[in-house]
């Protein structure tokens, strides 16, 4: 099973300048081979794959000498990781590769040939650099990924593989439903809440001042460049908070629990509400999935999303009554029917429980087809309600 580590780096000069000329070379192959696909297109309506830019690597050698500082399979990945690109373009999986910019995070890939020691990682044409490995790394290494964020850290991702089968997932156990918000930022069906640590408020004076301090500094001098390195800190500070929150409460309810289910959220269209743009982008909601689900399919447990528009909110748990609406400012409501009193967010909590559990036993996600029925229910007749298979 394939696994992959973030371990800290400390190079010493001489490792930063290497370092630095391989970033460089990375980037300006990037941008050439980038270039030379879009000219080609243009041209000739045809574009050039990952392979055929990187037989253009020897010829690139001898003309620009400075291009051989860097390691030989490192530029090749580049082409590679190129074709990568085009094809996940191609495939609606992301936008249009864009050309590299020397400022912001850098980051070349070893592909091979690169050791790990107990304190060091030996790396061609760098040397032993010292690392910090607070974890084992116990199997046949596949990359090394080298990176540099804006504050001057550097970073080492490797991806190894253990050697081990992945565990098949289980669903005997217990089985929570995780429903996300902006006041507590996870209620499980049992009726725990988790409050939103809120990190992006708690240092934003602080990064209000230094974002001031920088705005007031001359382009291009040394102190702007200083105080930018001051800005990315802040940053960078918020980001290790919110990671390391989500880390051990995405662990603890993995621990927990056999089946997790949660929704699946499209937080980039919510994002697109200006009122609750910041505080949606300050919460985190889509790193916590993706540590749910890697963690549980480590664990051999089972992870599971619901469909975004199934009405976890507006359905009693108890006789299944659907409310018409349910505004936000709504935390509590009374069902009509059985007149039991919800909590908004652990009535959403035990649906998506309920919900995950029932699409888990039917092995299907059927639906209710209404193709002649608006949203709103006004102005047409409502027509019969047909279950299929989606």
């Amino acid at each position: 099973m394939l696994r992959a580590i973030k371990i800290r780096l400390y190079p010493n000069t001489e490792q930063k300048q290497s370092l630095e000329q391989s970033f460089g070379n990375r980037q300006w192959l990037w941008n050439y081979c980038l270039d030379l696909i879009n000219q080609t297109y243009i041209e000739t309506g045809k574009g050039l794959s990952g392979y055929e830019v990187k037989k253009l690597i020897p010829q690139l050698k001898k003309q620009y000498e400075w291009l051989s500082l860097a390691y030989s399979a490192c530029l090749q990945q580049v082409c590679l990781n190129l074709g990568v690109a085009f094809n996940n373009f191609f495939e609606r999986r992301a936008k249009y590769p864009r050309f590299k910019s020397k400022h912001g995070r850098q980051s070349i890939q070893y592909p091979q040939n690169v050791k790990v020691f107990d304190n060091y990682l030996k790396i061609p044409k760098i040397g032993d650099v010292k690392a910090v490995i607070h974890r084992p790394i116990e199997g046949k290494i596949k990359t090394v990924t080298i990176s540099k964020n804006c504050c001057g850290q550097y970073f080492a991702s490797i991806l190894f593989d253990d050697g081990k089968e992945k565990p098949e997932a289980s669903t005997e156990g217990k089985a929570v439903g995780i429903d996300v918000g902006l006041t507590h930022f996870a209620i499980t069906s049992d009726a725990s809440k988790f409050d939103n640590p809120r990190f992006l408020t708690k240092y934003e004076k602080n990064l209000k001042l230094k974002q001031q301090q920088l705005s007031r500094k001359q382009k291009g001098s040394n102190n702007r460049n200083n105080a930018r390195k001051k800005v990315a800190k802040v940053h960078r500070k918020i980001t290790n908070c919110r990671e390391d929150f989500l880390h051990k409460l995405s662990r603890r309810i993995v621990d927990d629990n056999q089946v997790i289910v949660t929704e699946n959220l499209n937080v980039k269209g919510m994002m697109k509400n200006h009122c609750l743009a910041k505080a949606i982008g300050q919460v985190g909601w889509g790193m916590f999935m993706t540590m749910l689900k890697y963690k549980a399919e480590q664990d051999g447990k089972t992870y599971l999303e619901v469909d975004r528009f199934f009405p976890s909110s507006k359905t009693c748990h108890v006789c299944l009554n659907q409310v018409g609406s349910l505004p936000l400012d709504v935390r509590k409501w009374t069902c009509n029917n059985c007149h039991t009193t919800h909590d908004r967010d652990v009535n959403a909590a035990i649906n998506l429980r309920e919900e995950g559990l029932r699409i888990l036993t039917c092995g299907t996600r059927d639906k209710a087809y209404r193709q002649t029925v608006s949203r709103s229910n006004r102005g047409r007749k409502k027509s019969t309600t047909v279950l299929v298979s989606g």
